[in-house]
């Protein structure tokens, strides 16, 4: 069966390996599949190797963790009643990652994470399921994003706040 590009962009962006591997993979699961293969079969083969792409990106990750992280950004997120918000540290090895815009929107992300669920620390925000999908905690969106960048991300610190009743 012929992958179609549009599908390997989309299984690179959704797992931050690189188009080759992404390729590779595919070839390797629903390159096998008959022209006519059912669409519940594709479906099957994407989400397969979707798996095995993230679970490398992971180890690579893991691979990292102990690199140490000199830069990073402080960015905050205010609830849209404009009662509570959050400030968070983001810690990347380079300026460069730093600098990037999905780089910015993951601190914006957790910042809204620490709004959403008042965590009392950093290993629980870690721990916590992911508000926007909670197949995931936020140690994996870390984790995904430590895979695209190469790079070590830490976050650093946070803090909550909120009108008082």
């Amino acid at each position: 069966m012929k992958i179609s590009i549009q599908l390997i962009k989309k299984l690179r962006q959704d797992s931050g390996a690189p188009i080759i591997r992404v390729k590779q993979v595919l070839q390797e699961i629903i390159g096998d599949l008959p022209a006519d293969a059912t669409h519940q079969a594709l479906q099957a083969g994407e989400k397969k190797a979707l798996e095995i792409l993230r679970k490398e990106g992971f180890e690579k990750a893991e691979k990292k963790e102990n690199r140490v992280t000199g830069a990073g950004i402080v960015e905050t997120y205010i609830h849209a009643t404009n009662t509570s918000g959050a400030t968070v540290v983001l810690a990347s090895e380079t300026d460069f990652v730093a600098r990037t815009s999905e780089f910015k929107n993951l601190a914006k992300e957790i910042a809204m994470q620490v709004t959403a669920i008042d965590p009392k620390n950093v290993d629980e925000l870690l721990q916590s399921l992911w508000i926007k999908d909670e197949a995931k905690t936020v140690s994996d969106l870390v984790k995904e994003h430590m895979a695209r960048f190469g790079e070590n991300i830490k976050i650093q610190d946070f803090k909550r706040f909120q009108v008082l009743k």
